[in-house]
């Protein structure tokens, strides 16, 4: 236990010479995952203290606070809370305004907390204005009587005086703002916040002590390890075409645990013509992934995009429609059942109604009823876009999706059966620089809700920054504690690929390949070396995941003095990702 002790001392006096060795203190090296996604009676007092912001709990008056656009603001205070109100409003962005110098290049984290003067689902955004233009920052579904919290925030590319401001486009309500908060934070401690996260959740500290045949430690023996499996799971969805190219299932099955079949599974591949099923490709697609222990994610029992139906189904009468559905849902979950980690229940239904419009808004919890009660193995997921990327359409923001949530969890048939429902975020990221706060403020948000979490088809549209832009956010996604798996989208068919291409034709890698190939190494397959100290042990922080262990030592009589064993790395289950005080090692005793 001794040797126990000294190595945690050791870690904390590495944490501690980190932090003044980069030249900030503790309190801004971490970030502040928290978040509220319930309406509460009185606001969290702002995080960071405010940050920058000036009088953030409005304790001052409305001091450092101005109207913005034509409306009237005052300061009020009920129930011993005080806060500032933008009222008589005619515009969707007259509302209430702090000036805040920005500084180019940095990661800024909003929050903020809301609260109307009526109605129960009023949509607010927190705006920032800077010479260049207008950053979209957070938004929240405000409600009278209570606060809510918006978390959110932006990276800026210049540095200069801007305006935070909150918009509604309900022109009717006030808007109440109290507990504002906007830290920035630099590219290295942004970076740091993403090694901290790796270190807590996606590693363990292993200490291995290596023993003679009489039981005493073995010095000076040479240890290698090199993972052979990793436990998180990271993928990329694949084409049929995979199928009759071995060039294209060597390099996929060198680097992936986890799938997604691109179309193979929907139903305008499986019944393109009414009543003529065919699942011969994602058939032997499924033969193929298990053969060689690739986890595959159902996708989809159902498009809500008009345009993606089978070329028969729009036609059909409501009646008919409802029976085709049943026939697909059983058809479908029946025949994969107990082969499939996931299920796409109804993609995208939060952007799209084709079911719903013609056969009542609880088609979605009904589909996850059914669904739920033929594969209950399967964790169901609702799956859509612009939820962690930005808000160009606003339509599926976290908010939203909670509320959407909400009620597919809440609907009787699928509560009785203790449904869970998985959040899958497409990340299909546009072609301008990703906002890093706003992602990781908006996964925050999801991960409060307790339902697992994954990243399902994230990519990076064409831009000048493409490949650097697609490792900021799978390094983004992959550090986040509550995380629990990504599959890129970056399927390679005869065609090409969707948006970015990790290999050419022939499987050489492409720069976004490299990228990947550079974070797989990263992530653990990298192989470690070291000896044993005058104890036997040696000490290591490894990712979770499957090792295989070679010890070489004049000492060990069989196999050319060497000693190969098999070791697995599992993660610590636990309650809350934001608690970093459970961190114990693994002790592995092995006698040569």
């Amino acid at each position: 236990m001794r040797m126990m002790k000294r190595d945690k001392n050791l870690s904390l006096i590495l944490l501690l010479c980190i932090i003044l060795f980069a030249g900030f203190g503790a309190e801004a090296l971490s970030y502040d995952h928290t978040v509220s996604i319930e309406c509460l009676t009185h606001p969290h007092k702002p995080q960071y203290n405010g940050g920058i912001i000036q009088n953030p709990e409005l304790n001052n008056g409305s001091q450092g606070w101005i109207q913005f656009g034509e409306s009237a603001i005052q300061h009020r205070e009920s129930l011993g809370n005080k806060y500032i109100v933008a009222h008589k409003r005619k515009q969707t962005y007259d509302s209430v305004s702090q000036k805040v110098f920005l500084q180019k290049n940095k990661h800024y984290a909003l929050s903020a907390w809301i609260q109307v003067n009526e109605g129960n689902n009023v949509e607010v955004t927190a705006m920032v204005k800077t010479r260049k233009g207008i950053k979209f920052a957070g938004a929240t579904i405000a409600k009278s009587n209570c606060w809510s919290m918006i978390k959110g925030g932006l990276t800026t590319d210049t540095s200069g005086i801007a305006k935070l401001y909150f918009e509604s486009k309900n022109t009717d309500v006030e808007i109440w703002v109290d507990s504002v908060s906007l830290q920035p934070f630099t590219e290295e401690e942004w970076k740091s916040h993403q090694d901290y996260n790796i270190e807590k959740a996606r590693k363990r500290k292993v200490s291995i002590q290596i023993l003679d045949k009489e039981g005493k430690p073995l010095r000076n023996a040479s240890v290698s390890l090199q993972q052979t499996r990793a436990r998180f799971p990271f993928g990329s969805a694949i084409d049929k075409s995979i199928l009759n190219n071995p060039a294209y299932q060597k390099w996929f099955l060198q680097r992936f645990t986890v799938t997604t079949f691109t179309n193979e599974m929907k139903w305008y591949s499986t019944e393109s013509v009414r009543g003529r099923e065919d699942y011969s490709a994602a058939d032997a697609m499924l033969g193929f992934a298990r053969r060689n222990r690739i986890a595959v994610r159902g996708h989809n029992i159902f498009w809500d995009d008009p345009k993606f139906q089978p070329g028969w189904v729009p036609s059909l009468s409501p009646q008919e429609l409802n029976m085709a559905v049943q026939k697909r849902l059983q058809s479908v979950v029946s025949r994969y059942k107990g082969q499939v980690i996931h299920w796409d229940v109804v993609n995208e239904n939060m952007h799209f109604s084709f079911f719903e419009s013609k056969l009542g808004q609880d088609f979605s919890a009904k589909v996850f009823s059914v669904a739920h009660g033929i594969d209950g193995g399967a964790t169901l997921f609702l799956n859509e876009f612009n939820t962690i990327e930005d808000n160009r359409d606003n339509a599926a923001n976290p908010a939203k999706y909670i509320q959407k949530l909400r009620q597919i969890q809440d609907y009787p048939t699928f509560k009785s059966r203790g449904g869970v429902v998985g959040i899958g975020l497409e990340a299909h990221f546009p072609n301008f620089p990703p906002n890093l706060p706003y992602m990781r403020a908006s996964i925050d948000q999801l991960v409060a809700t307790r339902s697992p979490v994954w990243i399902t088809e994230i990519d990076v549209s064409p831009q000048n920054n493409q490949v650097q832009s697609f490792e900021q956010v799978l390094r983004e996604a992959h550090s986040h504690p509550g995380v629990q798996g990504i599959i890129m989208w970056t399927a390679r068919s005869p065609q090409g690929c969707y948006r970015i291409c990790l290999t050419d034709n022939n499987f050489n890698n492409l720069p976004a390949g490299v990228v990947v190939d550079k974070l797989l190494h990263e992530w653990g397959l990298r192989p470690f070396s070291a000896n044993t100290d005058h104890n036997g042990f040696i000490h290591v922080s490894l990712f979770h995941g499957d090792y295989k262990l070679e010890i070489n030592h004049p000492l060990i009589n069989n196999n050319n003095y060497s000693f190969t064993h098999h070791l697995q790395v599992n993660p610590i289950h636990h309650h809350h990702h934001n608690n970093g005080s459970h961190i114990t090692t693994q002790i592995v005793k092995l006698s040569v």
